[in-house]
């Protein structure tokens, strides 16, 4: 790469532009000047006198409006071409024959002008356009020969996806050399855009040019998508999605330009018969937080060699932890879930070489002795008990299966594994358990408390179920089981959250429902969030004393608009918001807050040696008010009085108050964010 194309390249677009205008009115002049020498002209007038330079001046006004006119400076340098060319050669055209008229009528009007004739005006016709036509085609020369080859490609390789790349260079070596050894080729790597801010700009790669590095790689881009129609594909590098900033407006642009976007994950096989393994770019990808690498070697030695039981394993976080503890060395995963479709798919997700490793049970877990009979045959390690109904407005219209299921469904769970034995208990609450104003909220506080209760006493007392929920009298039990929950807000792509619900409706041609403009949630990737889920327990296991938590939370960056995943979506398939796809808002639903937060007021929140994860020092609800309150709560139920079992629930974490609201009482507040 030249200083010269360096240069030119690291000008902001429009100063670019303005330069491009001055550089071509000098070449203007210079054509001038060397038409009149190279034709042996001798004017009969003083070129440097006022009347010479009203004349340059009047020279270098007609050819900047001509050459605008001609379009010269709405294209891009980089992709120079044929029609690019024939702007030059209609701009230059243009001027020679204004000027040569001008003469004639100058001449004939005014007073005559010897040493002008038709030779001149040729000649400065071919020196301009010349000197004219150079700078662009050196430009792209330097900078991006390879796009030559997307824009010519060839009918014999119409099947052949012409691709850019960005990532690292030394995995563009290894994605180019597999995409000429395939057979038969499907992709052409036709440039690489470099995410080292210190790569070599214009080098080659196998004979690919490196076209940008960081921070010019959206312009880049965009200079490409507006300079061809024969781009099939941008293939991002592995994990890049967390080393630059602009990787969800690079892939906004590519699919805003109909290309398709993927991400390199690895290779089938190696050898020259290696093929490249590219996954589809998914939407919990685009709109990350600013995510840290985990520590696979700490989850790994604690989860390897474990058995791991997964309540609602077919369950979106469910099976994500399913499959999470399974990569990382599980001797056997159980799942117990309700849902037998989700049990069928879960399994056509898991791994052939996994599966002799992987035991699915259809069960409610609110079924204590069904649970009971597996835990003990299983003899897990360790429990992740992730099932629970979490449907706001539905749970406000369902309240005693929300009761049910979130409330005696994790007592039942958390009985059993301290009357077998199991080392580790660990609860995924929601951050809808904070100040909650919804049935979801407080059935999930309620299952908070809890475990919390029972992480203080490390143990399951007797525990009486009056009324008509199969009552008993619970059996000895065995202490030493370590209860943890953990909090967290929305995690992308799970079953019903609004990244689903978003994209069913884009699909559907609109419009896109958003209950209120101004409402924000949490989001955080699901595979982010099972790590740190894992992380936890493997924290939980080595703590005890004063330095203990029974909750732990989850950092999950600054809250994100709703409106601004709704339209970053409708952009990310190709369309605009509110002119393609229109956005309607419906108002805020029974139950929902305009804002989540992740710690109430009265919580402590505890920075731990983990990144992107703390601990929460919380009011702790002792287990006889936890069981004198479940027959009242059992009653409430079987009257149907959903009044009186929110008081319970509520009076089990914050004993001033007395109630909560039907759903039509619970007014949407805003609560406080981390700091």
């Amino acid at each position: 790469m030249t200083a010269y194309a360096e240069a030119v390249s690291g000008i902001r677009p429009k100063m670019r532009r303005a330069i491009i205008m001055v550089q071509d009115l000098i070449m203007v002049l210079i054509a001038v000047a060397l038409s009149l020498t190279l034709s042996q002209s001798r004017l009969s007038f003083d070129a440097f006198s006022s009347g010479g330079l009203a004349c340059w001046a009047l020279i270098v006004l007609a050819a900047h409006v001509l050459f605008r006119y001609s379009g010269l400076y709405s294209t891009v340098w980089r992709f120079a071409s044929t029609p690019d060319f024939f702007n030059i050669l209609k701009g230059c055209g243009s001027l020679t024959v204004v000027l040569y008229l001008a003469a004639v009528a100058f001449r004939s009007f005014f007073q005559p002008v010897s040493g002008l004739n038709e030779r001149q005006f040729i000649v400065f016709f071919l020196v301009s356009f010349t000197i004219i036509s150079a700078p662009r085609l050196y430009y792209r020369f330097l900078r991006d020969g390879a796009s030559w080859r997307i824009l010519r490609r060839a009918a014999s390789d119409a099947s052949v996806k012409q691709a850019l790349f960005i990532g690292r260079l030394s995995e563009a070596d290894v994605i180019v050399r597999f995409t000429r050894t395939a057979a038969p080729a499907e992709y052409a790597i036709a440039g690489i855009m470099a995410t080292e801010s210190d790569a070599p700009l214009g080098t080659q790669i196998q004979g690919v040019p490196v076209v940008a590095l960081r921070p010019r790689l959206v312009e880049v881009l965009e200079e490409y998508v507006k300079g061809t129609e024969n781009l099939d594909l941008l293939i991002f590098g592995k994990g890049i999605e967390r080393e630059i900033e602009d990787y969800a407006e690079l892939v906004r642009v590519a699919r805003h330009s109909g290309i398709a976007v993927v991400q390199f994950s690895g290779l089938s096989e190696l050898g020259q018969g290696g093929k490249l393994v590219l996954d589809a770019v998914e939407m919990e990808t685009i709109m990350r937080r600013s995510a840290v690498a985990t520590d696979t070697t700490r989850i790994g030695a604690f989860v390897g060699g474990k058995r791991v039981l997964v309540t609602g394993g077919a369950g979106s976080i469910g099976r994500v932890l399913v499959k999470r503890a399974l990569e990382l060395g599980a001797e056997a995963v159980l799942v117990a879930d309700n849902s037998e479709f989700g049990i069928f798919q879960l399994d056509q997700l898991i791994d052939e070489k996994d599966r002799d490793r992987l035991t699915s049970r259809i069960v409610d877990v609110t079924d204590r002795p069904h649970m009971m009979r597996l835990v003990g045959e299983f003899k897990p390690a360790i429990i992740f008990h992730a099932a629970a109904l979490k449907h706001v407005p539905l749970l406000e219209e369902n309240w005693e299966a929300a009761i049910e299921t979130n409330v005696f469904g994790t007592l039942a769970c958390a009985e059993v594994a301290a009357e077998c034995g199991v080392p580790q208990f660990l609860l995924i609450s929601s951050d809808k358990a904070v100040d909650p104003t919804s049935v979801l909220g407080v059935t999930k506080r309620a299952a908070e408390q809890i475990v919390s209760s029972l992480h203080e006493t490390h143990a399951a007392p007797s525990l009486v179920r009056a009324g008509g929920l199969n009552g008993h009298q619970a059996g000895a039990h065995r202490p030493g089981t370590k209860f943890i929950a953990v909090r967290f807000g929305n995690v992308f792509g799970s079953n019903g959250s609004v990244a689903t619900v978003f994209q069913a409706q884009i699909e559907a041609g609109g419009p896109v429902t958003i209950t209120d403009r101004r409402m924000t949630r949490y989001f955080m990737t699901v595979a982010e969030a099972v790590d740190l889920v894992i992380m936890s327990a493997a924290d939980a296991e080595q703590r005890q004393g004063s330095d203990d938590y029974a909750i732990y939370m989850l950092d999950m960056g600054k809250p994100v608009p709703i409106l601004e995943v709704a339209e970053t979506m409708i952009r990310m398939a190709g369309k605009s918001p509110y002119t393609d796809i229109a956005i309607r808002f419906t108002g805020i639903r029974p139950g929902e807050k305009l804002h989540e937060t992740l710690h109430g007021e009265n919580e402590e929140v505890v920075k731990l040696d983990i990144a992107k994860l703390f601990g929460l020092r919380t009011d702790i609800v002792e287990w006889p008010r936890i069981e004198a309150a479940l027959p009242a709560l059992v009653a409430a139920m079987n009257d149907r009085d959903k009044a009186a079992a929110l008081a319970i629930l509520a009076g089990l974490y914050r004993a001033e108050q007395s109630a909560v609201g039907a759903p039509e009482e619970t007014a949407p507040k805003t609560v406080g964010q981390i700091g």
